[in-house]
């Protein structure tokens, strides 16, 4: 029940319908209801006078006051209207509504919020899709974070999400991780040393780890030379790193339905396919392009190459295709994994990215407008970076691993709930910081604690009670009378369909822990309240607990459970 959609509608056709004879735009998307401030004491606010005061030559406040008098007569349901400047109209509900509310409510129990009049769609969302050349690092983890909720809302929304994960296992880094596991294996069966300072290989102790496996598993293979061995060897290697990577993804909780190999794409002539697709829509030209900034003269050469006319659909320069070994970009083969997509036949798809790959977006966006014909919208988001902080400075973890903080140091360090939930407190494309003393203070500087300290609240008073926090309850009655206190909570509930409805719409999970922090602030305070307030307490001197106290603490638990569930945190009951 979004209070929020059902109130603009009725008020919209309620002011169409009027004999007042007001205009309305055809569009009516700009007209929205919101909360009010609290100074205003009341349920809902519209902008509806301020959007339509143009069009009938009127002004704000003036519209305000004509939809209040048509409004007056036609929502029973609303004990008063009032206006504030310039000219928002604000509605206060009675008490029948709030009481239809919550048993509507406590009905819906933990599918509250879930939209179900638009359409449902498919939705494709690649996340991570690191280079598999060892375990994942702080970096990805956010992403990774971003990618799982992502799909958990979509899919509480009841959309249908593929989870999916593009293995960048074609090109010079792979052979580059390739090389490094040839050389530990020789240092291990040889005594050869491992060239330490070559940069283009990876030290980290993982490759030690690797190469041992490999050792193990293939003791048939021989290791003569890195040319009759690299093929094989190639194979082995990136799914061993794999093993790591999906490790790390479980321990965060992530589990993707898809991996895709770039190397298959390209064997299977995709990109091929993908090049003669565009020829035939005259997307594909033989043209030169200026030396990358930061490029000198001296290292750059003007050629002849296949480029791909990205500046039609808005980029700032056409992309090359084709490098000067005739083997083709990561962009080409990107390309052809994207047409491989759109042959899948999605509604969307969604790439989540690194800080990193922000000017990557336009070229791909670009590719997949090309290839759709504009049918199919790519949405590109990105993950900004983290900064680890620890005593007020930044943190650097044990680097076994290699040059970076694994998502397995972190993990360890802060354990899966925290890692979870803090990534998503900000917006992705804002940076970070992870405090990892905040993370562990049992205190409301630590919004993970703090909503996870709230439901365990509640549970030990259904514990005094002799029930279970899960368990239903029936309720014969709905005529409470709460007070402004309990309303304020109440009115936060009613906000949770509405924050879901935003967050699905902007592809914007992290308004979920803020939301439920909010939502614990506001009983963490009732609660306290109880200490002076005998009204206030729950269960009183004879240990009774009265229906609009068990309904009131059930509808915060169900809200709090269903949003910890979607961002994949767990919900202790005792603490």
């Amino acid at each position: 029940m979004n209070i929020f959609e059902i109130y603009k509608d009725k008020i919209n056709e309620i002011v169409k319908k009027s004999k007042d004879k007001i205009i309305l735009p055809e569009n009516l998307a700009s007209i929205n209801l919101s909360v009010p401030p609290n100074q205003f004491n009341s349920d809902i606010s519209s902008n509806i006078a301020m959007i339509i005061s143009k069009i009938n030559n009127s002004s704000p406040f003036e519209m305000a006051e004509r939809i209040k008098k048509i409004l007056s007569n036609e929502l029973p349901e609303i004990k008063e209207i009032s206006i504030a400047k310039p000219g928002f109209l604000n509605f206060k509900f009675n008490n029948n509504f709030w009481n239809f509310f919550l048993k509507d409510v406590l009905i819906k129990k933990d599918s509250y919020g879930i939209d179900l009049s638009k359409k449902k769609k498919k939705y494709l969302i690649e996340f991570v899709s690191a280079n598999p050349t060892g375990p994942l690092h702080v970096g990805h983890c956010r992403g990774a974070i971003l990618g799982d909720v992502l799909s958990n809302l979509l899919i509480f929304n009841k959309h249908v999400v593929t989870k999916e994960y593009y293995v960048n296992d074609y090109g010079n880094q792979i052979l580059n991780f390739t090389k490094s596991v040839y050389l530990r294996i020789r240092e291990i069966l040889h005594n050869d040393k491992f060239p330490i300072d070559n940069p283009d290989l990876y030290p980290g102790e993982y490759i030690i780890e690797i190469s041992k496996n490999i050792l193990k598993n293939n003791k048939n293979l021989k290791f003569d030379s890195f040319s009759s061995v690299s093929k094989k060897l190639t194979e082995i290697s990136v799914k061993e790193s794999l093993k790591i990577i999906k490790s790390n993804l479980k321990n965060l909780g992530i589990i993707h339905d898809n991996f895709i190999s770039e190397t298959d794409i390209v064997n299977a002539k995709e990109v091929d396919k993908v090049i003669k697709k565009l020829k035939s829509k005259n997307y594909i030209f033989e043209g030169k392009i200026k030396a990358p900034e930061g490029e000198t003269d001296k290292n750059w050469v003007e050629r002849k190459q296949l480029l791909f006319k990205s500046t039609h659909f808005g980029d700032d320069k056409d992309r090359a295709l084709q490098k000067s070994d005739k083997s083709w970009t990561y962009f080409a083969s990107d390309l052809a994994y994207h047409n491989n997509k759109l042959e899948r036949k999605y509604d969307v798809l969604i790439n989540i990215l690194g800080a990193d790959h922000a000017g990557y977006i336009k070229r791909i966006v670009s590719g997949v407008e090309a290839l759709s014909n504009n049918e199919t919208k790519l949405d590109c988001k990105i993950s900004q970076l983290v900064k680890l902080i620890k005593n007020g400075k930044p943190f650097k973890m044990s680097k076994r691993k290699g040059d970076y903080i694994t998502v397995e140091d972190l993990i360890n360090e802060v354990g899966r709930d925290a890692s979870r939930f803090i990534m998503l407190n900000r917006s992705s494309d804002v940076e970070l910081d992870f405090d990892f003393e905040k993370v562990k203070e049992k205190s409301k500087d630590n919004p993970l604690y703090y909503v996870q300290y709230c439901y365990a609240r509640i549970s030990s008073v259904f514990r005094n009670i002799k029930k279970n926090i899960n368990d239903d309850i029936k309720i014969d009655s709905y005529n409470f009378q709460y007070t402004e206190d309990e309303l304020k909570i109440i009115r936060k509930i009613s906000e949770w369909p509405r924050c879901i409805d935003i967050s699905t719409i902007k592809l914007e999970p992290h308004r979920i822990p803020i939301y439920l922090y909010e939502l614990a602030s506001d009983f963490h305070s009732y609660w306290n309240k109880g200490k002076e307030d005998e009204s206030k307490r729950f269960i009183d001197k004879n240990n009774n607990i009265t229906n609009d106290k068990v309904v009131f603490l059930k509808l915060i638990s169900n809200v709090i459970r269903s949003g910890m569930n979607i961002l994949g945190v767990e919900t202790p009951e005792k603490m």
